[in-house]
């Protein structure tokens, strides 16, 4: 049913654009003065050659060629815009999901847009508030993507407030969930609503949401709710260099196989503030999720059809050693808490100096398990307060210090000590705490005319899981089109000398214009990889990459 609507949207698409150049060639003696609206896109290609290697464990792949593919084409006119994206999975790249498989248009949309109203069918994105009760949204990286398809309105009635309402089922991989969504939002900028407020410091935003999901019951033993409703509110306040904005979210009970299908109701809250004047700038941030593993199918795993987000709070780290053990949130039960300080030490153009100290932790929720026996076992728990628990699921020390030594040389030296909670992140059931001490240095220099050099060497060291590591990598810049990197990533400590692995690997890539080629070969470890909070589990590899990429 999807595949066809794909087909019929596609080919309206294809009229439209074909309908206004005929219109164009019959009506205007001089074609270029007529607006035929503009088309844009983009196109991305990885592909991999996998060769095997027993020896660091990287799966055996049958097709020795594995590719993700996509390409955007996005048409303009007016106030109208229309467009599809062809993504080709021949087969998935390994540590994507499988179900990811074919090739076809899944995502395709228009849109009409006036002064005060927008109408989108089709395939969307969308976010209320800060996620709490809804998001889709796409991490290609991460092989995520729940966009919506149906109808969304946003309205704005009168200056100031706005209005979403939107309805439509969740993509799951190239199919649809079963679960249909409906949602809105409402959001009020009083500064801007009330004309005695619009010239005073203080700004003041307050907005409020509902999510629902309906699904049928597909479960005789269990008494399952047909509709499933979340609420939230929300604000923000700033002024001068202050601001506070803040969340909280509430959820009716909502038995799944992600919370062991209990009856219990979730809740989750969000409070972020931060200060800034010139040259320094402070922030909190604290987060609370209580059973808010809220997904658009009951039956739904891992990352497929979440409907919601919980954020992570801590950095999102981009050195390889630094994001060895990252958090992943824990929507069922977690408390955050992080705070950063940034201050511009020197001021100078060519002789900056940054510090930066950031510290973020988890801890999971204060709470009391019933026993089988008990008559309010379908609850699962209760909590017992509303801060932290005394297990610690994610500690994260950082300190990042930025210097400029002229106009030619930079160097930024980093220390991280991170805790990481392998049972409750990652493998329930194997009791694994590992405790990690991390330093980075990376020197970058300008040379003569557009070449350039990077050093960066990176060290990690722990008593735990496989011990040390260190990782070197040169990188060479010859001109605007034209660069190089090789890198090893040595886990030197290992307690099993047989295992002291080399994971090398080599680039060399182009760039011109919108358009980037980059071919490499080498080794990846195994692990995981994070962005938000929201992760998946990398196999280790061999073999050589290519990845393109153009916009047009």
């Amino acid at each position: 049913m999807r595949k066809n609507s794909l087909r019929i949207l596609s080919s309206i698409l294809f009229g439209v654009l074909i309908s206004n150049f005929l219109v164009a060639q019959i009506t205007a003696p001089n074609l270029s003065s007529v607006n035929l609206g503009e088309i844009h896109g983009n196109i991305q290609l990885d592909a991999q050659y996998y060769i095997p290697d027993s020896t660091i464990g990287a799966p055996n792949v049958p097709e020795k060629m594995l590719s993700n593919g996509f390409a955007n084409l996005i048409y303009t006119r007016g106030k109208f815009t229309a467009g599809v994206r062809y993504e080709s999975y021949l087969n998935a790249l390994q540590g994507f999901d499988s179900r990811y498989l074919g090739n076809g248009i899944e995502y395709r949309f228009a849109d009409y847009k006036s002064d005060q109203l927008e109408i989108t069918i089709g395939n969307f994105y969308q976010m209320f508030g800060s996620g709490l009760i809804l998001r889709s949204y796409e991490e290609r990286g991460l092989g995520f993507d729940n966009a919506l398809d149906g109808f969304r309105i946003k309205y704005e009635p009168y200056k100031g407030i706005y209005l979403t309402g939107l309805t439509g089922k969740q993509r799951s991989f190239m199919t649809e969930g079963p679960g249909l969504v409906r949602g809105f939002d409402g959001e009020i900028q009083l500064n801007e609503t009330f004309a005695k407020l619009a010239d005073k410091k203080m700004k003041v935003m307050l907005g409020g949401s509902f999510a629902s999901r309906y699904q049928a019951t597909d479960n005789p033993a269990l008494v399952q709710p047909l509709n499933v409703g979340a609420s939230a509110g929300r604000f923000q306040i700033s002024r001068n260099n202050f601001n506070l904005n803040g969340e909280y979210a509430t959820k009716i009970n909502d038995p799944t196989i992600a919370n062991g299908n209990i009856y219990r109701k979730g809740d989750g809250e969000l409070l972020q503030a931060n200060y800034s004047v010139k040259g320094f700038a402070v922030s909190l941030g604290a987060e609370r999720a209580d059973n808010m593993n809220f997904r658009s199918d009951r039956n739904a795993t891992i990352n497929n059809l979440l409907l919601n987000y919980t954020p992570a709070l801590n950095i999102n780290h981009t050195y390889s050693l630094l994001t060895f053990y990252p958090y992943a949130s824990q929507p069922n039960g977690e408390f955050q808490m992080s705070s950063e300080v940034n201050w511009k030490a020197i001021k100078k153009p060519d002789y900056k100096l940054d510090i930066t100290v950031n510290y973020s932790g988890a801890n999971d929720l204060d709470t009391t398990h019933y026993n089988s026996s008990d008559d309010l076992t379908r609850q699962g728990y209760k909590t017992n307060s509303i801060f932290m628990g005394k297990t610690v699921i994610f500690r994260d020390f950082y300190t990042e210090i930025n210097q400029k030594f002229g106009k030619k040389t930079k160097l930024s030296l980093i220390y991280a000590y991170q805790v990481y909670n392998k049972e409750v992140i990652q493998e329930p059931g194997t009791p694994n705490t590992i405790y990690s001490h991390i330093v980075v240095a990376d020197l970058s220099y300008k040379l003569q005319g557009e070449k350039s050099m990077r050093i960066e060497l990176q060290n990690l060291t722990t008593k735990q899981d496989k011990q040390d590591w260190a990782q070197a990598l040169v990188e060479y810049t010859f001109n605007t089109h034209w660069f190089a990197a090789a890198l090893d990533q040595y886990n030197y400590g290992n307690n099993l000398v047989s295992e002291r692995y080399h994971y090398y690997n080599a680039t060399v890539g182009y760039i011109k214009g919108a358009s980037r080629i980059t071919l490499g070969y080498g080794k990846q470890r195994s692990g995981i990889f994070c962005v938000g909070g929201i992760c998946r589990q990398v196999p280790a590899s061999n073999g050589i990459t290519l990845s393109v990429t153009t916009s047009f």
